[in-house]
């Protein structure tokens, strides 16, 4: 029978305090792994006390790098830190954007190779349907994404000699705080329901099965995949 096991491994996962990053926290905790949450900002309150918080901005490759000395083992490393803006169309804007989305994410592999070299882990990064659409509003977010599949791909070939398996999760329309605005939005969120075959908003919780898949045994011979968790919406 296939293993969907992931009991007893360590993952790390940045910008594991809400939204689609806090639900993977919850489902590998849930599945008996160990949680190690890495943030931007850790909030003061509301903490589980069974999972490691770490205060960590992606964009600073010495503060990756002495989290990486911390951090022992790893099984696991999952790069869901991001943000999107309105003020994207701004070159520096444009720049901030993409180096916590695709420059983080190589940040991030590179310094816990080691580990996941040693484990035989595996990464599994955050892309989105924008990887496969244009994003008018967001064109960074966008390109970031888009990147990421590319990464992806490139990554998977790399650490292969080393164990290491690299997959991405292209999540579509899914309710958090991110996406709060275009919900609000009437016109713009009758656009989406009226694409999606069952007319209906993912929840955070709705993605991280597709992880927990990915972390375990049983997808050993996925490699450098994107797998889209969107309801249909990039079929129809």
């Amino acid at each position: 029978m296939p293993d969907f096991n992931v009991s007893g491994k360590t993952v790390l996962i940045t910008g594991g305090t809400g939204g689609i990053g806090g639900a993977f926290a919850s489902a590998f905790l849930a599945h008996g792994a160990h949680v190690i949450v890495a943030d931007l900002h850790i909030p003061e309150a509301g903490l589980d006390p069974r999972i490691r918080y770490e205060a960590l901005d992606v964009r600073n490759a010495d503060a990756i790098g002495a989290l990486a000395d911390r951090v022992e083992a790893l099984d696991i490393l999952i790069h869901c830190a991001g943000r999107a803006s309105r003020e994207e169309y701004n070159p520096e804007v444009f720049a901030d954007i993409i180096d916590i989305h695709l420059v983080g994410n190589l940040r991030l592999a590179n310094a816990f190779r080691p580990q996941l070299k040693a484990s035989r882990g595996c990464v599994i990064n955050i892309a989105s349907m924008y990887s496969y659409f244009g994003s008018p509003a967001t064109p960074a977010y966008g390109a970031a994404k888009a990147g990421i599949v590319q990464l992806t791909k490139s990554l998977a070939i790399a650490f292969a000699a080393d164990g290491i398996r690299v997959n991405a999760i292209a999540p579509g329309w899914i309710s958090t705080a991110l996406t709060r605005t275009s919900r609000d939005n009437d016109a713009f969120n009758q656009r989406v329901v009226s694409r999606i075959p069952d007319g209906q908003w993912g929840e955070p919780e709705d993605v991280a099965g597709a992880a927990i898949f990915l972390a375990s045994p049983a997808a050993r011979l996925i490699n450098g995949a994107t797998l889209p968790v969107d309801g249909g919406y990039s079929v129809t």
